[in-house]
């Protein structure tokens, strides 16, 4: 058994990049258009196309994690549901930690102003509903702001993970059907 679990851990790594590239290649994509559309009429436009790279990295995500449990599936044959499954949480968990840790990393050193800008944006955009005391709450989150965006991706995405998992899983490996006449030969 533990010599299965150092195994699931290490062929976890690769898949795992995989995933976490693909998301990652997805926010950089996101993040250029965003500041190129900058305001005005193409600002619309850009974000109205932005669904597709959204759909598409959505679409290769679950089609990879599948082909990733399949394949683990089938380089172990002696793999069970349970340990596809135990995979497919490793593989998400680190796909997790790498996008997490690129966010992390983007708001912290790459575009440190992104934070406050959005602060600035959202205080502005609902100047008319806060309070003084809602304004000073905001204000004092935004310093709390990349630690709770780091952990947020990182749940979202190992339980997004997680649950693609245990829907695959079910049927990798293929059930074994029992042969029904087996008793009466």
């Amino acid at each position: 058994m533990a010599e299965e679990r150092i195994n699931i851990w290490n062929e976890a790594a690769v898949p795992g990049l995989v995933l976490g590239l693909v998301s990652i290649a997805y926010m950089v994509v996101n993040l250029l258009t965003s500041r190129l559309a900058g305001t005005g009429g193409t600002a619309f436009l850009i974000g109205a196309l932005g669904f597709v790279p959204w759909a598409v990295k959505f679409a290769a995500c679950i089609i990879l994690l599948r082909h990733f449990l399949l394949a683990f599936s089938r380089r172990n044959p002696s793999a069970d549901n349970r340990s596809v499954f135990h995979f497919g949480m490793v593989v998400a968990l680190y796909s997790a930690l790498l996008y997490s840790g690129f966010y992390l990393v983007y708001v912290l050193y790459i575009d440190p102003d992104m934070i406050a800008s959005s602060m600035e944006a959202a205080m502005s955009a609902y100047s008319g509903m806060m309070d003084s005391n809602m304004i000073s709450a905001m204000e004092n989150m935004q310093g709390s702001m990349p630690a709770i965006g780091f952990f947020s991706n990182l749940i979202w995405c190992w339980l997004f993970g997680t649950v693609l998992s245990a829907i695959f899983s079910r049927n990798i490996p293929a059930p074994i059907q029992d042969d029904p006449f087996k008793d009466n030969q």
